[in-house]
Parts: structure tokens; C-alpha cells; sequence
């Protein structure tokens, strides 16, 4: 591995490694390189660490997981000192905790803020990594590690007019740090998946009127959210080893029993009773989960769906507004889920409206408002929670060019490429983090960062033990991978629904399934296994020229 005087001084001396992002992903990998005596630069576009949780700052923000659950376990004394205070953490807390995390092991003094990597080009003649800043800064680093995160490039809504709409425009996916007051204003929102559902109930006690413009209804389960009890916390604390194991064995990232029977082989009132059990229990996992073919089987999956739909009808006092809110095109789980706080319950707000834009589309924001193929509204302030360029954005959005100058871009045409997730061929010693094709998104999304932190820091260390300059995947183990996805996927229900899952959200986007469906554990069991055999799959080349 290369031996270097100093990390990234920005005079041409390459560094062992350059890492795209200081979010959960990228703080835990400069961690274990630092750990592992390898030099280190990290750039993050923030002005902060934090990556989804920096950004993500709107009313209502929150994890879906468990926060006993949502946490790092790498370190034993950092899960004995912090002390969370809600089931369900909200983003200032979690926030705190990942500023927490950077101070406590000095992660700061690597990362250079407020800075995006524009470019990043692989150079044949000598096996480096050219990165290119916006500031204009070139580093060379033998390893290039992308942790872009998976929701991290927002995307506006395909209207016309945002320009000239001449009050305050606001994403959810880039809300202002100082926060807004919509004390009295008439406020317009776009879109209702989890970033409006959990912002709609807090804009709505704020505002003078709130205004929901919704293309596809989403599929909410309670929450049931509230302070966390300190013997709960401190019940973990004695357990974290064995919930860390279960963890990581697990399907989705959490603790649980897999379910052993068919919603189709139970009686109606057997399915009722489980589905009132997991409403109640406040788990996001817990009604798909019910049953082990409710996203795998038609019939299974419409008995969990109707079940929602019922309970949507008993929350929202009106039958129009309610049919409006209940999901009828694909089932439930075939989405990211939503936990609801308060979500179904704002529609029965005076001030609050719901405009179902399958009826009257949306046809253009006005310098007043939003013009509906049926009338115009007036606003003081329009919300755009329309998600992200998922999985991939962040990727594309960097020019990066791997062997022989191929594009990413090019490569990608036809969808995301990759061999676990963590490689994709033609661009040695380039890295992803829960990249496109890993459990990634399908899971507690903290567990498969550690998962392929580790599974990266092992094989560089590995590739300095015995003098190896670049590793890359090959061609035939990625189609094979790809193939092993795709039919994963078609396994499920989920292919069968518009969701970015699926890159359906973005127009030109092309038609794949974004992630591995086949579960945490057995992927993680997977890539030990490829470890063990050699790295099968992944070609080593070009020896250092400096021994280790």
C-alpha cells in the first residue's frame, strides 16, 4: 500500500484512500481506515457530518426504526454512554448522536466540509483515482470509497413554473437550517411519502390553511411513538451484544422471529388478530411480517392491504377524503413503508385539504400558486416533499470515469450494474457503500453500512498483506449477480408496483429493481463467503510497488 509523508496536503501526494460522504456510512469507514493505519481524506458536500440526518431537517422528521436499533455497534462503550430518549428518534436527536460519534473518535480532523467532488477519474497508467473538487482541489488517492448514501439527491416534481411562483419554494430533502414558520401562511405541499407524511401533521397545526396535493396514496402504520423508558434503555445496554447478533442475522436489520405461516392457510379472524397485534405494537416491520408471503403472494398481500384500508376508514371522518387516502393500485409493503404520526388523523383538520391529483392533475405552479386541471390555488409558501433520485443520483450525479475512460453514466445506461453492491466492473478499486443491488434500502439501513464497512476494510487490508495494487470486479460475476437480483426481486410483489425501488419516480429512469431482496443475513452470509473463497468474483491486478 502506498506509504505517504501526509493526508491529502493538496501538493499531488496521493493518499490510500478518498471517501465521497460524511454521513453514517462514510464516519464508520474513516473509522476503520484510520483504525487500520490507512491514510484518509473524506469530502462531504454539508457544512457538517450527518449526511440524511443534516439534510432532512422538516417538521416531523424521524427514523422508521427503533432507535436502540438505529445505532452504530462497533463500539461497546459508545452504546453504553448514549442514551437515547424516544422509541422512534427524531432528526435533532439522531443528529446529535452522529456529532457525537465524530467527536468522540476525532472523525472531523479528516473531513473536508461544504466541499463536492465533482469528478472523479480512474488513471491507467498508474492505478490511481484522480478526485477532482468544486473548490478545485485535485487529490490522488489509490482507493475511492462512495459513500453517497441512498437518498440523498432530491428531486422536484416533473411541473412546470416553479420559477415563477413568486413566494418561498421548500424541499423537504434540503430544508433550511434556521427552520420556517408558517404561523398564518397558506402553505401548498406536493407529494405524501414519508417526508410528507410525517411533515403534513406538523405544517397542519401550524398554518393557516394546508394544502395536500397527492398523486399516489401511501400505505401508514402508527407509530405509537413516545419517550423511552430508561429501564427500556437500559435493558439494551445489558443485551446489545445478543441484539447485535440478531441484528445482523436477521432479514431487515431488527430483532425477530421469521414468520412460519401462510396468511392463506389461517382463518379470517386468525389473520385479524395478527394484524390488530402488529397496528398495535407500533413496529414498522411487524404487519408485513405477519405472515411470510404477504409480499410474495397476491392473495396474502390483499388481505394486509385491506386490513390498512379498513383502519384508514375508521381514522378519517370523511368517506370521500378516506377512499382518496386508501392505496388501490399495489399493496401494502411494496413501498418503503410510513409510520404515522398523526398522519391520516390531519385530514380531519378544518384547515386541511387534500387534492387527489388522479382526478384533477397537476398542470403548472403560477407566480400565485398551483393550477390544477380543474382551479387554482393561492398560496404564501409551496412544499416539494417529492423524494430522490434514489440509489443511483448520487452515483451519476459525480463524473466518474472508471478503465479506459468508461463513463458511469454509459455503463448505467441500462440500469444499475454492480457485483454485491460493492463493485462494478471497469473501475478498479472503487468502492460502494449499500451500493445499488445490496439490501441497502430493504433494511435497517445502519446494519448494512457496518455490514459492507467491514467487508471493504477487510479486503484492503487484506490486498496490503499480499502486495496487490487493484481489485475490480469481473464481467461474468456481475451478470451473474445482476441475474441473481432480478430474479430475487421477481420472487416478490415488488417489481409490480411504481416506486422508487423501482427508479419509477424519474422520468427516463430505467426499469430495475434497485435492491438485493434475498435478505440481510443470507446476503451477509454471501459475502463472507466470497471473502473466504478468494474474493471469487473480484480479479486482483497490478502488484504495489511498495511492499506492505
Amino acid at each position: 500500500m502506498l506509504k505517504t509523508q501526509s493526508a491529502g496536503t493538496g501538493d499531488g501526494r496521493p493518499v490510500d484512500a478518498v471517501i465521497v460522504g460524511a454521513g453514517l456510512a462514510g464516519l464508520y469507514e474513516l473509522y476503520r481506515l484510520r483504525g487500520a493505519g490507512f491514510t484518509t481524506r473524506v469530502f462531504e458536500i454539508g457544512a457538517g457530518v450527518g449526511g440524511t440526518w443534516y439534510w432532512n431537517r422538516y417538521p416531523g422528521a424521524r427514523c422508521d426504526v427503533e432507535s436502540i436499533y438505529y445505532s452504530y455497534s462497533f463500539s461497546e462503550e459508545l452504546e453504553q454512554e448514549w442514551e437515547w430518549t424516544e422509541r422512534y428518534a427524531a432528526q435533532p436527536e439522531i443528529l446529535r448522536y452522529v456529532e457525537h460519534v465524530a467527536k468522540k473518535f476525532d472523525l472531523a480532523r479528516d473531513i473536508t466540509f461544504s466541499t463536492r467532488v465533482a469528478a472523479a477519474h480512474y488513471r491507467d497508467a498508474d492505478g490511481l483515482w484522480e478526485v477532482r473538487t468544486d473548490t478545485g482541489e485535485t487529490v490522488l488517492a489509490r482507493f475511492l470509497i462512495m459513500a453517497t448514501g441512498c437518498l440523498s439527491v432530491v428531486k422536484s416534481p416533473e411541473v412546470e413554473g416553479a420559477g415563477d411562483f413568486a413566494g418561498p419554494i421548500y424541499h423537504t430533502g434540503h430544508w433550511p437550517h434556521e427552520g420556517v414558520d408558517f404561523t398564518g401562511q397558506r402553505v401548498g405541499l406536493i407529494g405524501t411519502g414519508s417526508s410528507g407524511v410525517q411533515s403534513i401533521p406538523m405544517i397542519a397545526q401550524q398554518a393557516k390553511t394546508l394544502t395536500v396535493f397527492q398523486r399516489t396514496p401511501t400505505y401508514c402504520y402508527p407509530a405509537w411513538n413516545g419517550p423511552l423508558a430508561p429501564e427500556t434503555m437500559a435493558e439494551a445496554k445489558a443485551n446489545y451484544r445478543e441484539i447485535r447478533r440478531q441484528q445482523r442475522r436477521s432479514s431487515g436489520g431488527v430483532p425477530g422471529t421469521r414468520p412460519t405461516l401462510s396468511a392463506l392457510e389461517v382463518d379470517a379472524a386468525h389473520r385479524e388478530a395478527s394484524y390488530r397485534e402488529a397496528w398495535a405494537s407500533g413496529d414498522i416491520f411487524k404487519l408485513v411480517s405477519a405472515y411470510y408471503d404477504t409480499v410474495t403472494d397476491e392473495r396474502a398481500n390483499d388481505y394486509a392491504s385491506e386490513f390498512v384500508r379498513e383502519r384508514i376508514g375508521e381514522i378519517v371522518r370523511s368517506p370521500e377524503v378516506a377512499e382518496a387516502l386508501k392505496p388501490r393500485t399495489y399493496g401494502v409493503g411494496t413501498k418503503r413503508p410510513c409510520l404515522d404520526s398523526g398522519y391520516y388523523d390531519a385530514y380531519n383538520r378544518d384547515n386541511v385539504t387534500l387534492v387527489n391529483l388522479r382526478r384533477e392533475p397537476l398542470e403548472r405552479i403560477t407566480p400565485t400558486g398551483i393550477q390544477t386541471a380543474e382551479r387554482e390555488f393561492e398560496f404564501d409558501a409551496i412544499v416539494f416533499a417529492t423524494g430522490f433520485d434514489a440509489m443511483t443520483g448520487a452515483m451519476t450525479s459525480i463524473d466518474i470515469r472508471g478503465r479506459g475512460g468508461l463513463k458511469l453514466t454509459d455503463a448505467w445506461a441500462a440500469g444499475p450494474h454492480s457485483l454485491l453492491g460493492l463493485q462494478i466492473a471497469g473501475f478498479p478499486n472503487l468502492f460502494m457503500i449499500a451500493g445499488p443491488l445490496s439490501p441497502s434500502v430493504l433494511t435497517n439501513f445502519i446494519v448494512s453500512i457496518e455490514q459492507h464497512v467491514d467487508w471493504i476494510t477487510s479486503c484492503i487490508e487484506h490486498m496490503r498483506r499480499e502486495g496487490i495494487g487493484t481489485i475490480e470486479a469481473t464481467e461474468a460475476a456481475q451478470d451473474d449477480w445482476v441475474r441473481q437480483v432480478a430474479e430475487a426481486a421477481a420472487r416478490t410483489l415488488y417489481p409490480k408496483t411504481d416506486s422508487w425501488y423501482m427508479g419509477a419516480n424519474v422520468p427516463g429512469k430505467p426499469r430495475v429493481f434497485l435492491a438485493y431482496a434475498g435478505g440481510l443475513g443470507a446476503y451477509g452470509k454471501l459475502c463472507d463467503e466470497v471473502a473466504a473463497d478468494g474474493y471469487r468474483g473480484f480479479e486482483f491486478g497490478m502488484k504495489t510497488s511498495v511492499p506492505a
